[in-house]
């Protein structure tokens, strides 16, 4: 887990976040948002707010702003999230960041070929995930395994997740009863209900269906997580022009309206549940209606949401490889760092999506995750401080190598030449001749030959037989009572 230390960039003066705060206050209170789910609703009710009925099951509630900021405050500011490998488990807010693989797509590309996703990708991306140690997660559903049953894939995910990875994972939150089976199969993973609540196992990520309403699925999934005390990531979906206004401050006061109406409904469920302010805010191609990403106005509002998220002593979500790109080229690359690179920069403590992401979400790709990865080692460096002291100044060696001499045989770089640089492992610096007997290969060239490399590689992490077994015959169980 990286911990960033260097200083956050904070673009919105004071005068910015009072009129942002006018604007979300206005939206839940006059505008209101919808809950599709009636034990949300009443709740709500017990505490005071205006519920008007909309349809079965579902109501328009319209908050007072100070009681949504009383149920934020009991949210903490940071918290632990444990991995079956103790150095695994992370911690959420302050300064740290952790990331986690791409998260939903239901294609995968391959080199040239692009096709439905599989359990075995599935698996492979799992295995990435390990081997990679600059992710800290394989995340949730890293790819959408098109060749298992839909009622029961999200067993064989899980347990995917949980035996060939010992880092942390995110729930699944398609249903009640798919969060149920994960919470399940965590219990059996770290030893009873007890072990999880006292220190979270799993994080999740309850969208909000923007503009202003939250469905009824996902309220099923954050009931379940936050009644068992584990964390929640509460996330708007906005992408400017669809599901938010074009205008970036009308987008932001509509994701703090969302965001903080979900976060004080987790704190009606269970006081001080563990929660993050998400934020997924991108635009749309106004010509064509398409998602955009890695564009300017993502990144700007990234950075203010990383600003906007410590207003309110949260930790925050955002950020991510992310690209509209349908290949892992140099249109990926330059979107996917206009992404990354304020991420960092607003120091965002859980990003999703940081390696594999490809055309706009649709396909996970083997060559993008490396490279991804790549791009995020680099970053970690970067966004490392700079150390200074009087060894670091190197005197001697200018008194040793004098005017007009080199330092390639300095005794102060003979004794630094193995570390004193970061490395790349994807990145070529071969003169064109040298480069040309290697194949000639480009960089996703090499990321998909590295890809196959990892996984041939790949040695799972010890697992006691007697847990794997109860997993395993639990995921069994339960296939054949879904009717799978």
């Amino acid at each position: 887990m990286f911990r960033n230390r260097m200083p956050r960039y904070e673009i919105l003066s004071e005068d910015a976040m009072a009129t942002l705060d006018g604007g979300w206050r206005r939206l839940v209170s006059e505008i209101g948002v919808e809950f599709g789910d009636e034990r949300a609703l009443e709740l709500f009710r017990r505490a005071g707010q205006k519920v008007e009925e909309s349809e079965e099951g579902a109501g328009i509630v319209r908050f007072d702003p100070d009681f949504v900021l009383e149920q934020v405050a009991k949210a903490p500011r940071s918290f632990d999230v444990q991995a079956r490998n103790p150095a695994n488990s992370v911690h959420i807010g302050d300064d740290a960041m952790a990331f986690g693989a791409v998260y939903g797509p239901p294609f995968v590309r391959e080199g040239e070929v692009r096709r439905d996703a599989t359990m075995d990708d599935f698996e492979n991306f799992a295995r990435l995930s390990q081997g990679f140690g600059v992710l800290d997660s394989a995340g949730g559903i890293v790819c959408e395994p098109e060749d298992t049953p839909l009622d029961s894939r999200h067993l064989d995910m899980t347990f995917a997740l949980q035996t060939l990875t010992d880092k942390i994972y995110m729930g699944n939150v398609v249903s009640g009863v798919n969060a149920a089976d994960t919470l399940a199969m965590t219990e059996i993973l770290f030893g009873g209900r007890e072990s999880i609540e006292r220190t979270p196992a799993t994080i999740s990520l309850i969208n909000c269906n923007s503009p202003l309403r939250w469905d009824e699925r996902m309220l099923e999934a954050q009931f379940a997580y936050c009644e068992a005390g584990q964390a929640v990531v509460i996330t708007p979906f906005l992408l400017m022009g669809a599901m938010s206004p074009v205008s970036i401050p009308a987008a932001l006061a509509q994701q703090m309206a969302e965001a903080l109406t979900g976060i004080a409904l987790s704190q009606l469920i269970r006081p001080g549940c563990p929660v993050v302010f998400g934020s997924f805010l991108s635009n749309i191609d106004m010509q064509s209606g398409s998602p955009c990403f890695g564009t300017p106005e993502s990144a700007v509002g990234l950075l203010c949401t990383g600003q906007i998220a410590r207003h309110f002593g949260l930790p925050v979500r955002s950020g991510g490889g992310l690209t509209s790109s349908q290949t892992a080229d140099a249109q990926a690359g330059y979107e996917s760092l206009m992404t990354m690179l304020p991420t960092f920069l607003a120091g965002i403590n859980w990003v999703m999506h940081s390696a594999g992401w490809l055309e706009g979400g649709l396909v996970a790709s083997y060559e993008k995750f490396v490279l991804d990865c790549q791009v995020l080692e680099m970053l970690q460096h970067e966004f490392t401080p700079l150390e200074i002291d009087e060894a670091s100044l190197a005197f001697d060696a200018h008194d040793e190598v004098c005017h007009g001499g080199h330092f390639l045989g300095a005794a102060h770089t003979m004794e630094r030449f193995r570390t004193c640089f970061y490395r790349p492992f994807v990145n070529s610096s071969d003169n064109y001749d040298r480069w040309m007997r290697g194949g000639g290969k480009d960089a996703a060239t090499r990321a998909g030959e590295l890809a196959r490399r990892k996984i041939d590689e790949y040695e799972p992490p010890p697992l006691d037989d007697a847990v794997r077994e109860e997993l395993a015959a639990y995921v069994t169980r339960r296939r054949r009572e879904l009717g799978d």
